[in-house]
């Protein structure tokens, strides 16, 4: 933690963000098959024009759940940058993505 970071941001804020997930996810056909739940770790980081680069998972579930969630992250649009002193900064950032079944 740095004093005086601000923290990147999606457009719109944390709830667009799990919106934006929700839309565009889709559930394996493995990890359904498999009934494979869980939630898929994804680390990346938020470049100082807001694009994101390095996308990997951090902790995974199996079944092609991993991989759909490294997709949606990669397709994701500009984050507002970190602003560290005043200037846009590189900062890695984590989000959980959550597979239930319904």
């Amino acid at each position: 933690r740095f004093e005086g970071l601000v923290a990147p941001e999606f457009p719109d804020g944390a709830e667009a963000l799990y919106k934006y997930i929700a839309e565009n996810i889709h559930y394996p056909e493995q990890a359904k098959a498999d009934g494979i739940e869980g939630r898929v770790l994804i680390r990346f980081v938020v470049m100082s024009d807001g694009s994101i680069v390095n996308v990997d998972v951090a902790k995974g579930i199996g079944g092609g759940c991993d991989e759909e969630a490294v997709r949606v992250v990669k397709g994701m649009p500009k984050w507002k940058p970190a602003i560290y002193e005043g200037k846009a900064v590189n900062v890695q950032y984590c989000i959980p993505i959550n597979f239930k079944l319904q």
